[in-house]
């Protein structure tokens, strides 16, 4: 089949980002399929789209700029830019047979409403995050007009989508209270076993990262949004700090909105034990987790980011690292019943600070934890099993 699939946030492992879009796309290739990505590029000067072969795969950059830090007015902006130009694209394509829309943010699905409405072309629908609900929980989308009209753009999408992916069970279950639960699969994130995986620590990576070898390392990877409730992981390093416990380092990797604001805290709070480093692309980020002895994966305490499915939970799973988790959903359980981590109270800093040092005397439980984990990671959630199941969603569709 010819397939569009329309991402927005689309990254190849070369670039610092999710890359679940990526590895889907190339099970599609393996299974016959002809993938076109639809998605953006701030970087783009010579006109407003660029198109480029690359993987097997060919990609449409759209003109359009996006971060994490901006402000919730220029995010908005920047999803209506998209939703406009990438409705226009997608009907420059011909003899399409399926596309594949994946939000975040829920207009990525108007070009797919679009192509379905005027062309009759099925399209799937991925749920990365229950939008509206998700903005209207965290305070960013108010006014009442505004979210009833949200509210009911997300139901028609749904209800006009062939099939529903949902990358939870929680935001399954956000999805089946609009349709019927046999047009809906819960297809997680992934934990891609071939690029993070336990090896020797290179000493190498220590010393271009300036910390002890012999220090105990504790990270966060990933965006540093508001969401991610880091202040939360900060505060646990004061107090270790404050205690004058300096073998421990709490080790912040990526960029986001709430960044600015972590180092101002660690700044005016001299925490030495505190170090910030920019994204960088999978195989980089791969060698800054495996020297690390505990991977933690906080969020706000707030209901609806208990329905998440963080990327680098599952990238921990893969490198072997015993994970610490604050959102009471699936993720609490899914660590604690395969003895793989530990869920911690997230409103209290000092429940993260005093597990981390009980951990940090218990090397044999790490240990097992950290197998389990891999386990985990090779048995349920691997790239290899989750993309072939997304990949046979997809197959359906082959002769309708």
């Amino acid at each position: 089949m010819k397939i569009l699939y329309i991402h927005q946030y689309f990254k190849t492992p070369r670039e610092p980002g999710a890359t679940r879009i990526y590895f889907i796309v190339q099970q599609l290739l393996k299974e016959g399929h002809e993938v076109t990505v639809i998605t953006q590029n701030k970087k783009i000067t010579a006109s407003d789209r660029e198109e480029v072969y690359l993987d097997g795969i060919n990609i449409v950059y759209l003109k359009n700029a996006y971060s994490n830090e901006m402000s919730i007015p220029m995010r908005i902006k920047s999803f209506f830019n998209f939703m406009y130009k990438s409705s226009f694209e997608v009907f420059k394509h011909k003899n399409i047979d399926l596309v594949i829309a994946t939000s975040t943010p829920l207009s990525v699905g108007l070009p797919a409403l679009l192509l379905k409405k005027i062309k009759g072309i099925p399209f799937v629908f991925e749920v990365r995050d229950l939008w509206p609900e998700v903005p209207i929980q965290m305070g960013g989308l108010k006014n009442p007009l505004v979210k009833k009209i949200a509210i009911w753009f997300e139901k028609t999408i749904y209800k006009n989508a062939s099939h529903i992916v949902a990358l939870s069970p929680g935001m399954y279950d956000g999805v089946i209270k609009y349709v019927s639960s046999d047009k809906v699969s819960m297809i997680p994130n992934m934990a891609k076993k071939e690029h993070f995986w336990p090896r020797e620590k290179s000493k190498d990576c220590i010393k271009k990262l300036q910390l002890r070898e012999s220090s105990f390392k504790v990270i966060h990877f990933g965006t540093m949004g508001i969401a991610n409730g880091l202040q939360y992981f900060i505060e646990a390093a004061k107090i270790a700090h404050d205690k004058g416990i300096m073998d421990v380092d709490f080790i912040l990797l990526g960029e986001g909105k709430a960044e600015k604001t972590l180092k101002l805290f660690a700044e005016s709070n001299k925490l030495t034990n505190v170090f910030f480093y920019e994204r960088l692309a999978m195989k980089e980020t791969s060698e800054v987790v495996n020297v690390c002895d505990i991977s933690v994966v906080p969020f706000l305490n707030i209901p609806i980011l208990s329905t998440n499915s963080p990327n680098k939970l599952f990238d921990s799973l893969a490198a072997g690292k015993p994970i610490i988790v604050n959102s009471n959903g699936w993720t609490k359980k899914m660590v604690e019943e395969n003895r793989c981590g530990a869920f911690v109270d997230p409103e209290n800093p000092n429940e993260l600070f005093e597990l981390i040092m009980d951990w940090k005397n218990e090397p044999h439980l790490l240990k097992i934890m950290g197998d389990n984990s891999r386990k985990l990671a090779e048995t349920t959630y691997d790239e290899s099993i989750l993309t072939k199941r997304f990949a046979s969603i997809i197959n359906t569709f082959n002769n309708k």
